[in-house]
């Protein structure tokens, strides 16, 4: 039997507190048939679409991101936390559970009109892919999908992507918190 993207994935309990199910990518990210298919899943609905570059999501989204612009052959914007990258930015902060956050994008890192293709591991409640989102089309770049490894569909991220206009694609969903 072949397995799926699921069965790469590691559950932790109770991490990084008690009673959350933390989904660990890097035993996925760890074994080179696993992220071969994590990489050629995340591509395939944008085969053929004109894609000028991808963005990726601190931090596993680097990892994604940057193995998605190469299949691509195209470039990789990083959207990372406020004052980690050294050029001019812009930033866009974002509501957490418990306060508020900050993401940046060098200014000059995506020209208007480019396509984007935004590149996380995880779809949660939204509120950083929103960030990421909000950022480029300030630049004047148009999102023209959303892909994720997994999805968390109680926790709302999709429906708030969905109600922005995004079109999202996922490999896998796990139920729960």
């Amino acid at each position: 039997m072949s397995k799926t993207i699921k069965d790469y994935i590691r559950t932790i309990v109770d991490f990084p507190h008690e009673g959350i199910l933390f989904r660990d990518v890097t035993t996925l990210f760890a074994d080179p048939r696993g992220f071969r298919m994590a990489i050629d899943q995340l591509l395939t609905p944008y085969a053929g679409t004109r894609i000028d570059k991808v963005v990726g999501l601190e931090a596993r989204g680097f990892i994604l991101g940057g193995a998605v612009a190469h299949q691509l052959s195209t470039g990789f914007v990083p959207i990372r936390k406020k004052g980690k990258l050294p050029g001019q930015t812009i930033s866009q902060a974002y509501s957490l559970e418990y306060g508020e956050a900050v993401v940046e994008v060098h200014d000059d890192a995506i020209s208007p009109g480019e396509k984007v293709l935004l590149v996380d591991d995880l779809l949660a409640t939204g509120g950083t892919a929103e960030a990421g989102i909000r950022l480029v089309e300030r630049m004047g770049g148009e999102i023209i999908g959303c892909a994720f490894v997994i999805d968390l569909p109680d926790l709302g991220g999709r429906a708030r992507l969905e109600k922005m206009g995004m079109k999202l694609h996922t490999l896998c969903a796990f139920e729960g918190l």
